[in-house]
């Protein structure tokens, strides 16, 4: 699965760049799929309802088929963890060009930081080689290339040249 993370620190503009991106990627004829990394701990089943009934029962993976929409949980029991976890998604996004990754500093796929000097705290590029462009209108305090983040057009260039 061919994966770019954006990441950043929290209310630097994450979700509203993966958001703009999607549909310009899109208008320019790619197939986006994203998935929302999280560190927090939350159900993402409804509690009582038969999918949970049956997760909790011990399924090992749980499918949902609606009219509007189909969901698959699998629990995230230890088995698969960091990298080895995006593979269980692969199968699920492999009619997508690539897979947009809101988050997860930690892998070792490629990185777009999205900053904000406003917010008061560096970048995690300053810190991290492995972060390959910083998304900003401001000078960040960091050697990483800087992609203009008022320029749209280019970031998604820049996202092609890289994820293809």
């Amino acid at each position: 699965m061919n994966r770019l993370h954006v990441i950043g620190r929290k209310n630097h503009g994450k979700t509203t760049l993966i958001v703009e991106l999607i549909a310009e990627l899109v208008r320019r004829g790619r197939v986006v799929g994203t998935i929302k990394h999280t560190h927090h701990r939350h159900e993402l089943d409804v509690p009582g309802k038969d999918s949970h009934r049956h997760r909790i029962a011990g399924a090992a993976a749980v499918g949902v088929l609606s009219q509007g929409m189909s969901a698959i949980f699998l629990p995230a029991d230890g088995r698969r963890e960091g990298e080895d976890r995006y593979a269980s998604f692969a199968p699920a996004f492999a009619g997508c060009d690539f897979v947009l990754v809101e988050g997860d500093s930690q892998t070792a796929a490629p990185k777009l930081e999205v900053w904000r000097a406003d917010l008061g705290v560096e970048p995690l590029a300053a810190t991290d080689d492995a972060v390959l462009a910083v998304a900003t209108d401001d000078h960040p305090p960091c050697t990483a290339p800087v992609l203009r983040r008022s320029n749209l057009a280019s970031i998604a260039d820049w996202v092609l040249d890289v994820v293809g």
